[in-house]
């Protein structure tokens, strides 16, 4: 069993969804996990917010519009009348039901029913053409029958892996089954997700349910690069992290894949493998529970972090202090990213400013309060075992012009954490790439991977 999943990119036209064919099929069962066309999820977020905001006559345009894209989308993928007829009558009944959500104020409810929309629409167009067009077998599977929350709304492992086991029990003889990633329902059995970068989640929480060999991750990139391609030219796809790796460099700030999207996989011990639609032949990049011997792999930034500085006397010796400290973030539940402390001070940043002011009110009672905003986290990720000297030495002499706000080192095997000022990011990032990756090794791993 391998679970595939394609992102919108890889769904995003006609085009694309005929090329999808020659990429799932193969020996052994498979199920393939489709999030909606790109595009998508952001016009029904924009559709719901214009109907809470009262905005009826501009919602109800938008829904016009992104139902006759689908309608172009459905005859250009589908020529046969008799296939498009048929899935048109599908598309139409979707669209009805957002129509259906602009007569009465908006819930929280019909919301999550709009945004679940394009996962539904883009299975039933490809498995139309798969099916209709093709003539290939493959049977769709409802996530909303087995992808659930629990009372915590977090997934529920247990009753997705029962209830995915008998959806597919009548099905013992077919090799091939298609499914929404990001949709599912919750505790009380409505129409919920798994909020943003929910269908890899749904990937990795499907496989696991299905006990699967491996778990494929398609996008528009040849897998998790050594750096940021968006700022660094010359990076380089990674063969090979371990899950402890890439769930750090997902953190922060590694945009191909969602932070808790391989725990589920990480847990089973299944293999996750991250490909390109554009370029299936590539390798791109395994996740498993191995580690290769390079001491850094990759250097991945984390925007929008809000420094924290605490001085304190009460700090010394003061047993209990740094409790009190963090259950002051708990009651506004801020999470913290990183952490430094020294005998009368404490470090600390944050990625969510929501309740800032009220966090600095009650700080200020145990000291002297420093902010900084408009911070950046420089994560630099590999097996860094704490015996091999040397890496952090090429850390440091990388960084020695860029102004160091906080070093966080030793809480992880795999991670060197740096704070800097945003500003200086995309320099931080050059250096090192010239610093860590420019040198001789890394030239020959470079070669090797192309």
């Amino acid at each position: 069993m391998k679970v595939l999943k394609f992102g919108g990119t890889s769904v995003g036209t006609a085009e694309r969804m005929r090329a999808l064919p020659t990429l799932i099929q193969g020996p052994g069962r498979r199920i393939v996990v489709l999030s909606a066309m790109s595009g998508t999820t952001n016009a029904l977020v924009s559709i719901a917010r214009l109907l809470y905001e009262g905005e009826t006559t501009a919602a109800t345009y938008q829904i016009e519009i992104l139902r006759q894209h689908y309608l172009i989308v459905a005859r250009e993928l589908l020529p046969e009348p008799a296939v498009a007829s048929e899935a048109i009558q599908h598309l139409d009944a979707s669209f009805k039901s957002i129509f259906g959500l602009t007569r009465n104020p908006l819930s929280a409810a019909g919301e999550r029913l709009i945004l679940a929309q394009g996962e539904l629409l883009s299975t039933l167009l490809f498995h139309r053409y798969y099916t209709g067009m093709l003539g290939e077998k493959a049977t769709l599977l409802p996530a909303l029958d087995f992808m659930r929350l629990d009372q915590n709304d977090e997934p529920d492992a247990d009753y997705i892996a029962q209830h995915l086991a008998t959806v597919l029990a009548p099905y013992s003889a077919e090799q091939l089954f298609i499914t929404q990633g990001y949709i599912c329902r919750n505790a009380q059995g409505d129409i919920d997700n798994l909020k943003r970068g929910g269908s890899d989640y749904s990937a990795s929480l499907i496989g696991a349910a299905a006990q699967a060999d491996e778990i494929q991750i398609w996008t528009d990139i040849d897998g998790l690069h050594n750096n940021d391609p968006r700022v660094v030219k010359g990076t380089y796809p990674i063969r090979e992290l371990s899950f402890d790796e890439a769930a750090e460099l997902a953190y922060f700030g590694a945009k191909i894949l969602h932070p808790s999207s391989i725990l589920p996989a990480a847990r089973h011990g299944i293999p996750v493998r991250l490909l390109n639609t554009m370029q299936p032949e590539a390798p791109g990049t395994l996740i498993s529970d191995k580690t290769g011997t390079e001491a850094i792999k990759a250097v991945a930034a984390k925007d929008g972090l809000v420094a924290i500085k605490v001085k304190s006397s009460r700090m010394l010796l003061a047993h209990g202090f740094l409790r009190s400290l963090f259950e002051v973030f708990e009651r506004h539940r801020t999470s913290i990213d990183m952490i430094t402390t020294s005998e009368v001070a404490v470090s600390l940043t944050i990625d969510d400013a929501t309740h800032l002011p009220e966090i600095l009110e009650e700080l200020r009672g145990f000291g002297t309060v420093e902010v900084d905003e408009n911070q950046t986290i420089v994560c630099l990720v590999g097996n860094l075992i704490q015996a091999d000297h040397g890496s952090a030495r090429l850390v440091f002499n990388a960084l020695q012009d860029i102004p160091l706000r906080m070093i966080s080192y030793g809480g992880s095997p795999n991670n060197i954490s740096i704070l800097i000022n945003t500003a200086d990011k995309a320099r931080a990032l050059h250096v090192l790439n010239e610093g860590l990756f420019r040198q001789p090794a890394a030239q020959s791993q470079m070669a090797e991977t192309h």
